[in-house]
């Protein structure tokens, strides 16, 4: 009963920082959003590249942070349902310590190795 309540208060803790993390992708988007390159009427060709270049990398930039977001937002639905920390593929529980390492994550160490060797197969 001791090691389960230990977990539970482990996941907690993971809870609050998923939270943390959120409210600051958040806070960081709208200060990114106002400070996307605006689209002026640049008459040097280099200067029209760099201003482009620069606006596709922090677009690029706020798609992974929605990407991490949705799984944020996941992880934290588990939790409240109870859910967390068993893999989505086997069904296994997964360590508490894989689990404060990398708290979105929902794939046991084994089924991720295999999901990534899978991955690569299909690259080759």
């Amino acid at each position: 009963m001791k090691k389960n309540e230990s977990r539970q208060k482990r996941i907690l803790a993971i809870k609050k920082k998923l939270l943390q993390q959120k409210q600051q992708i958040l806070m960081d988007a709208g200060v990114m959003i106002s400070n996307l390159p605006s689209e002026n009427n640049l008459s040097e060709i280099g200067d029209i590249a760099s201003q482009e270049i620069d606006r596709s990398f922090l677009l690029r930039l706020r798609d992974r942070e929605r990407k991490l977001l949705k799984k944020i937002d996941k992880a934290i639905e588990k939790i409240d349902n109870d859910t967390y920390g068993i893999c989505s593929s086997c069904g296994a529980e997964i360590p508490i310590e894989r689990l404060e390492a990398r708290p979105v994550t929902d794939l046991c160490i084994d089924c991720k190795t295999e999901q990534e060797e899978t991955e690569k197969l299909k690259e080759t």
